[in-house]
């Protein structure tokens, strides 16, 4: 039995259905939604105690009833004060049901867990009908993570999540937070709207640019070297790479955290320090991507720190192999992964010129330490 519904002040005709020993036939009419007497948000509640039977054939037809629930019984319940086990068994059974969703939300018990379910599975107007209630929101941030990481939510709608968290001093768990709120704070958030803005649709065409430019392959790069050896966007990217020059800062984060593959190894590069350490904080990278960063000579020092501190990404050896020979690299993380090298890339890096002379120096004493250890 759902812990927050309370049989005992059900009225009379529902406390005596839902009594140990009470008639099949009586339960299995009131498993189909059928029970006389009974207001709609108290048939809903008996319905939810029903679910939970230890009945077979009571489980199966109550849940049925459920997840179809008649209209007048739905609407009923809707202009109710539903408890939330109730709340959350519709809200699962009317996924993106904008009428249901917009009555949900107006009922005081709605849970957390409710709130975050819809959140995950939110289309446009779902996500913008979750994000209106300000009040909720602060005081459940789990939601605003939610619905910043569903990719169908607007842009416009997620930077004013992430501004009234930074404007309460709320922390969210949300990869990159720190960037994203301090590009929030340097940026003017639009007061709110019903159509559209300018940078929801760039976001979108975005969105479906990178899906046309189609999936990497293991190996593949956005970049690669011209004739004086400097990296430069391949030909295949460079439409997706000038939509992502329009994007505003928040933008960017954005997609550095949500995009494809293609968009996480051009964003990486970007100038700007926010932008480029979302990139490589992304909850969806990948070894192939951490591969390529740690190879490019195009990222600023602030990733290949993030990528060296990654525990994840430096159990693979390509990873702390790149990591070494790359110039970019700072010192000290590069020397504590330059112990965990194959004795012949480390002599490799000991001849290299291609290498900053702090590794290959760091890369010689080591073998020589060894050399001495072996004799």
């Amino acid at each position: 039995m759902p812990s927050d519904i309370d049989v005992s002040s059900l009225p009379a005709p529902a406390q005596k259905l839902l009594a140990p020993g009470a008639p099949l036939p009586m339960r299995l009419m009131a498993a189909r939604g059928v029970v006389p007497g009974l207001k709609p948000v108290e048939i809903v509640q008996v319905l939810c105690v029903l679910a939970e039977s230890d009945d077979p054939e009571i489980h199966k037809l109550a849940n049925a009833t459920l997840d179809k629930l008649p209209p007048p019984i739905l609407a009923g319940a809707l202009n109710g004060d539903l408890p939330g086990s109730a709340i959350d068994r519709i809200a699962r059974a009317h996924p993106n049901d904008h009428e249901v969703l917009a009555a949900l939300l107006r009922m005081p018990r709605i849970g957390r867990e409710t709130l975050e379910h819809l959140a995950r599975i939110a289309d446009e107007r779902a996500g913008e009908l979750i994000a209106t209630n300000e009040q909720l929101m602060l005081a459940n941030p789990t939601v605003i993570e939610a619905l910043y990481m569903n990719r169908n939510v607007r842009m416009s709608t997620a930077d004013r999540l992430i501004e009234l968290a930074v404007r309460n001093g709320v922390e969210l768990a949300i990869p990159a937070y720190k960037e994203v709120a301090q590009a929030i704070s340097n940026e003017l958030v639009p007061e709110p709207t019903e159509e559209p803005t300018y940078d929801d649709l760039i976001f979108v065409e975005a969105d479906r640019l990178a899906t046309e430019t189609g999936s990497l392959s293991e190996d593949e790069d956005t970049h690669e070297l011209d004739e004086d050896g400097k990296e430069q966007v391949r030909s295949k990217f460079v439409p997706l790479h000038v939509l992502i020059t329009q994007l505003t800062v928040t933008q960017k984060i954005r997609r550095a955290m949500l995009g494809s593959a293609a968009e996480r190894l051009l964003l990486v590069r970007d100038s700007n320090r926010l932008v480029a350490t979302a990139a490589v904080k992304s909850p969806l990278l990948r070894d192939a991507e951490a591969v390529q960063i740690s190879a490019s000579r195009s990222v600023s020092e602030d990733v290949l720190r993030i990528l060296a501190q990654n525990r994840e990404f430096v159990r693979h050896y390509q990873v702390k192999l790149n990591l070494v020979s790359n110039p970019r690299t700072p010192f000290t993380f590069a020397a504590r992964l330059l112990p965990h090298l194959r004795d012949n890339d480390v002599r490799a890096l000991a001849k290299s010129k291609n290498v900053s002379g702090a590794v290959a120096q760091a890369a010689r004493q080591q073998l020589l330490r060894k050399q001495n250890k072996g004799g």
